[in-house]
């Protein structure tokens, strides 16, 4: 069997051709590999926050890529103020959820607060992400080389995350931009290398400057999703409750409001996707 290929085809549309010729009735789920295949081919990667079945199953239906099962959780779905409560209890019981509703999406979960204090027991909670809850990558916050390479090392795959980190709530002492100064943003730039030296095979940049952020992702090999940090990324994140407008706080400056326009939640979440892949969203007035 050959598939033609032409220029104007994305590698989205190349994994689901493929995946109809295939004799299993369930589209294979998206890796590493082709999200990496993705930046290369300079095709934007669109992901989305999930915390159950019946959004993840409607996010896939859409065809966004990668669906994170955030510790943001503790805010727009428990109701507190940080995300410092959310257990690896609770984030097992909502991944598993929606991995156990999606077909297609790439899955990564939060490691929560003080679950990554050593390298051995960020293995034993990113184990039970991955084998109960069904993730197929782990997030964790900051320069945790050691937590990095000992994962990676276990055949865990694992995405980085730096810029605004809201599990250092307490240190930070206010959710703002982060890497303003010229400093700051040599070090978060220096941080980025070293994560993905480490063995990294994603990155987040929350609240960063869109500048550094495009230096960051053009220099970085692996994807670089933002949010609050330009369309330069080579992907984008939301919080799903945030783009519907429907979160419990003031929806932050880096959102935007997709259910507005939208006859309804599924018309919304493909405005979502299509503005990603198109490079319309994040807008100037979305970014720092």
């Amino acid at each position: 069997m050959l598939i033609w290929v032409t220029s104007s085809i994305s590698i989205t549309e190349i994994v689901v051709k493929m995946n109809q010729y295939s004799s299993a009735a369930i589209l294979k789920p998206l890796s590493i590999t082709d999200l990496a295949a993705m930046k290369r081919c300079g095709e934007k990667i669109s992901c989305l926050t999930a915390y159950d079945a019946s959004f993840s199953a409607l996010i896939d239906k859409v065809g966004v890529d990668m669906m994170l099962v955030g510790d943001s959780l503790g805010m727009v779905i428990q109701g507190h103020n940080t995300t410092l409560p959310v257990t690896i209890e609770d984030m097992v019981y909502h991944t598993r959820l929606v991995s156990a509703a999606r077909q297609r999406a790439f899955i990564i979960a939060d490691l929560p607060f003080m679950t990554y204090a050593t390298p051995v027991t960020a293995t034993k909670n990113a184990a039970k992400l991955m084998q109960v809850g069904g993730a197929q990558m782990v997030k964790l916050e900051g320069l945790r080389i050691d937590c990095v390479r000992f994962l990676v090392d276990q055949g865990i795959p694992v995405c980085g995350h730096l810029g605004l980190l809201p599990q250092s709530i307490n240190q930070l002492g206010s959710y703002t931009v982060q890497g303003r100064e010229q400093a700051d943003a040599e070090k978060m730039f220096a941080d980025a290398l070293n994560l993905q030296e480490a063995g990294a095979a994603m990155l987040v940049l929350e609240c960063v400057p869109a500048t550094l952020a495009k230096v960051i992702s053009t220099e970085l090999t692996i994807p670089v999703i933002g949010i609050g940090a330009g369309v330069e990324c080579d992907g984008q994140v939301l919080v799903l409750y945030d783009m519907l407008d429907i979160g419990l706080g003031k929806r932050p400056r880096f959102s935007r409001n997709f259910i507005k326009d939208a006859a309804n939640i599924e018309e919304a979440i493909k405005a979502y996707h299509q503005a990603v892949k198109q490079s319309l969203f994040p807008a100037a007035e979305h970014s720092f």
